[in-house]
């Protein structure tokens, strides 16, 4: 069974910075996009940032500048660091990976809540 794992999530004040982590366990066999989303309640889940096996990135454009991705393939593991955060940032933070296990499919972490509030 694969799971994935969060972690980073909390309160801070505007303009701070928060690190989120996401560690993929289980049965894998190897790991495509990993990536973040975030749902405010009521609206869809929408793409913070992506990351592929070899590196390649995409950010919505609300983020960029202020957050980066990475990923250490070697752990199973991405990160999302968040700059600059502003009250709008806030809402539950979700790990996606698409993984090939017994078959490919996308798996998703269980979220973390970011506020950002002063």
């Amino acid at each position: 069974q694969v799971r994935l794992v969060e972690s980073g999530g909390g309160l801070v004040q505007p303009g701070g910075s928060l690190r989120l982590s996401c560690a993929a366990s289980g049965r894998i066999f190897d790991i495509d996009t990993m990536g973040w989303y975030r749902q405010v309640p009521g609206k869809q889940r929408e793409l913070v940032a992506t990351i592929t096996s070899g590196g390649s990135t995409n950010y919505a454009d609300s983020v960029k500048g202020r957050f980066t991705i990475s990923r250490d393939n070697a752990k199973n593991t991405v990160y999302l660091q968040m700059n600059s955060l502003k009250p709008e940032d806030t809402t539950v933070y979700y790990c996606y990976a698409l993984i090939r296990s017994t078959s490919i499919r996308a798996f998703w972490g269980q979220g973390t809540q970011v506020t950002v509030s002063s």
